[in-house]
């Protein structure tokens, strides 16, 4: 059976269906001499007769009904594993792995870029992960990802394609306690030249590191960096405990900690935290090629 023609089940089934052969010939759109000598193929090929062939029409014989079950329920498997191909294609159907970076996460960017996504797409099985920028770039690199939101990288990004959806500014935390906190919605990155810094660990993020340390120097002095943290999150854990400053992107302020204040940082035009979208340089799944264009879309707005 494997190795007959599906088209040949077709024609089969529409001439069962329609007991005549130029009916059958019609419907499928050929004429009806070539359709009789398909017939007739298959029944060569299995070694059986399928029809009667009566004065006005064709009936099945006991095998024609038998494969008449089959050839249905092959010709419908065939048709929905055909449709579910296309749909994967489409982006419609399928798997999805996303990565972000902790800060990404609480930009509204990236929300608004997903939920984008799921309106257009609610049949694809979408898996996140949260990392850092390493990690989510060897995650892609690995296959473990289809796309990552992420920082600036540290070192060679060969293999993989990224795409800036947007660059915001970044601002200082203050402990609720530090003389400045309270005195004005802004200060120059001088002011914080003798204060001790906690900083997000380098291997971390070293893109923003670096951009911190480089900025500091810039402006004249070199930060007292007294604590590294893992993760944003922990970074202003400590800042809200008066351990030190620290210097973080902007979306970081969705983080309310009564201990903490925010505010704008003055004559520090290199101090800014872009944000990527990094994918494999190569032919892309349907799935992801469909996020790329939601978040090309949104980063245009």
């Amino acid at each position: 059976m494997s190795s007959i023609d599906l088209r040949l089940l077709r024609y089969f089934v529409v001439v069962a269906e329609e007991g005549h052969l130029t009916k059958a010939a019609q419907r499928i759109g050929i004429q009806q001499p070539p359709l009789s000598q398909q017939i007739r193929a298959l029944e060569n090929e299995l070694g059986v007769t399928l029809f009667r062939r009566m004065p006005r029409g064709m009936e099945l014989t006991e095998s024609g009904q038998a494969l008449l079950i089959d050839a249905r329920l092959i010709l419908e498997q065939v048709n929905t594993t055909i449709e579910g191909v296309r749909r994967i294609s489409l982006g419609e159907s399928g798997r999805l792995a996303v990565g972000f970076t902790e800060s990404a996460a609480l930009h509204p960017f990236i929300p608004a870029v997903i939920r984008a996504f799921r309106q257009k797409s609610p049949g694809v099985i979408m898996a996140v992960e949260e990392s850092n920028t390493n990690e989510l770039v060897e995650d892609l690199r690995h296959n473990r990802l289809d796309v990552a939101f992420i920082r600036s990288p540290i070192g060679s990004a060969a293999g993989l394609k990224m795409e800036t959806m947007l660059v915001e500014e970044m601002i200082v935390a203050l402990p609720i306690t530090h003389k400045l906190a309270q005195r004005r919605k802004s200060l120059p990155l001088t002011a914080l030249a003798e204060d001790d810094f906690i900083l997000n660990r380098r291997p971390s993020g070293p893109g923003l590191y670096d951009s911190v340390i480089a900025a500091c120097r810039a402006a004249g002095f070199s930060p007292r960096v007294v604590q590294e943290a893992k993760k944003n999150l922990s970074t202003l854990s400590l800042v809200a405990a008066g351990l030190g400053v620290s210097i973080v992107p902007a979306s970081m302020r969705h983080v309310q900690l009564k201990e903490v204040v925010y505010l704008k940082l003055e004559q520090a035009p290199d101090l800014r935290a872009p944000l990527h979208l990094a994918y494999r340089d190569e032919a892309q799944s349907g799935a992801a090629e469909k996020m790329i264009i939601e978040a090309r879309k949104l980063a245009q707005r």
